[in-house]
């Protein structure tokens, strides 16, 4: 058994980006906290299933150049080689789950 606290966690830039849960063996997942105007950063994965459970925000999910608003309590589950981007245009700070399987932490391509 593994148990973490959130509240004892660091995300990656301080007030924002990614917060790990758990990392390794089988599949990563976490949340993300998106500042006003903070986007992902497109990018795909070769092997990797990424999905996105946004609880109470709406942001912009784009996935394969095709914008789709976010309404709370959307999930949103990629499979290997869909292009995605997130884009918090929205006026507050939003946080997102995240669960990437298998745990492949070098395949990420960025998408140009």
């Amino acid at each position: 058994m593994e148990k973490v606290n959130e509240n004892v966690l660091k995300y990656r830039h301080e007030d924002h980006g990614p917060k790990y849960f758990f990392r390794g063996e089988r599949h990563e997942w976490g949340v993300i906290c998106f500042r006003p105007g903070d986007r992902l950063g497109g990018h795909y994965h070769n092997q990797v299933e990424e999905t996105f459970y946004f609880p109470d925000s709406a942001p912009v999910m784009i996935v394969n150049g095709v914008e789709h608003r976010v309404t709370p309590g959307d999930v949103f589950k990629l499979a290997p080689g869909e292009k995605h981007d997130i884009l918090n245009d929205t006026k507050t700070p939003i946080k997102i789950i995240f669960i990437k399987c298998p745990y492949l932490p070098d395949d990420k391509i960025d998408a140009k």
